[in-house]
């Protein structure tokens, strides 16, 4: 299955380091080159030599390698690889990754390639539990960087939880499906995020309180699928994700003009946070006080509605329209009544009701209402969320396809 594909893969330094042996094997037998690189950590757990044995090409190890840097130079080897594993992923190295650091020459790869990422994290549980850990890994994903594993048992220090590195099989098939597409190959999502911005006067504006921070989840995780996303965000206070096309707008009318130009597509994903109202005496210049003690009078007209306009579209309208509803009470029932008023096809639902933290923070807990009924999700990080919510997409629409 990886007959011709070239693997650059980069051994950490941690006791895992052992399987990469296993895994070079794995990869040849598939027909897969493999360039192996060993951090100076690596090389305490498995030797330049066997790895070179193994791969049957020289192991690289330093970045101010004069000879090499002459024949190849560090930028080519990072490039000329169809992925880039990193095998054991350890604490560190995800450290450096998440910073965007390059001090030695397996950070310096990964900040250099114009390719996909693959890691295998692996630590002793509470360094995969520190939330600086956990930080780095969120925002790995958000650069677009694929995971696979730690899995949970006993470890080399005693201890037992998750932080074991995947096993070679597992960090096999995940690179069979990284170089595969991903089953939304081939597919175009729309996704918008973030809140809208609508003017008051040149300064000032209306706003909620939402981050984007579930609207860039889902693009990076449709994105991991294989999908082409086209994100269009509001005035978000996270970034947007990479390796996606990215539409900034400010307005819930911008907004829609956004959609209604990246259509068609697969999938409409409408997660942004849009004002209902605008302001329709919107001041040409900014507003003064008089002295009078007299707040000026807005007069509010409605915003377009962009998922009821998309869900209701005739020809052209996308297979599958998902809406959001964020709520602060009878979360279900407003959901429900939602989905029927837009006829779209999924209602994402979830309590946005300041105690919840959910707006604004990293974790949700949403339920899904389709034609089938209700499906409640457990609370947990909105990075979860999405990828979850970018598999069940991925099934649908296969199973649309099916006769």
């Amino acid at each position: 299955m990886l007959h011709g594909k070239r693997i650059l893969l980069i051994i950490g330094g941690g006791i895992a380091a052992v399987k990469c042996p296993e895994l070079i094997r794995a990869l040849r037998a598939e027909g897969a080159a493999v360039t192996p690189v060993l951090t100076q950590a690596g090389e305490h757990f498995v030797t330049p030599t066997a790895i070179s044995a193994l791969a049957g090409e020289a192991a690289h190890t330093a970045l101010f390698d004069l000879t090499r840097e002459a024949e190849i130079g560090h930028i080519q080897l990072s490039r000329a690889a169809d992925l880039v594993v990193v095998a054991p992923a350890t604490a560190d190295l995800m450290a450096k990754m998440a910073a965007g650091l390059a001090g030695d020459l397996a950070a310096t790869l990964i900040l250099a390639t114009d390719k996909r990422v693959l890691i295998a994290p692996s630590m002793n549980v509470r360094m995969w539990h520190h939330p600086a850990t956990q930080r780095n890994l969120a925002q790995l994903k958000a650069d677009g960087i694929l995971t696979v594993g730690p899995n949970a048992g006993d470890m080399a220090c005693g201890e037992h939880g998750l932080g074991r590195m995947a096993e070679p099989a597992e960090i096999l098939a995940a690179i069979r499906a990284a170089l595969a597409g991903g089953p939304l190959s081939g597919r175009h999502v729309i996704v918008t995020s973030g809140p809208t911005h609508e003017p008051i006067d040149p300064v000032r504006y209306i706003a909620n309180r939402s981050s984007g921070a579930q609207g860039t989840a889902l693009a990076a995780a449709l994105r991991d699928l294989g999908a082409r996303v086209s994100f269009v965000t509001g005035p978000a206070s996270v970034p947007p994700p990479t390796g996606v096309e990215v539409i900034r707008v400010e307005t819930a009318r911008e907004m829609l003009a956004a959609v209604e130009a990246a259509l068609p597509a697969d999938v409409a994903l409408f997660a942004a946070a849009v004002a209902d109202w605008r302001v329709a005496n919107a001041a040409g210049q900014k507003m003064k006080k008089d002295g009078s003690g007299q707040a000026p009078a807005l007069a509010f007209t409605e915003n377009p509605d962009i998922l009821a306009t998309v869900a209701q579209m005739g020809q052209g309208r996308p297979p599958l329209v998902i809406g959001f509803a964020a709520e602060t009470e009878t979360v279900e029932a407003h959901a429900v009544a939602k989905r029927a008023r837009k006829r779209c096809d999924w209602i994402v639902a979830n309590d946005v009701s300041p105690e919840s933290g959910v707006m604004g923070g990293p974790e949700n807990a949403v339920t899904i209402i389709d034609a089938m009924g209700t499906e409640h999700w457990p609370r947990m990080p909105k990075a979860e969320v999405a990828e979850r919510l970018a598999a069940r997409i991925a099934k649908t629409l296969a199973t649309l396809e099916t006769p």
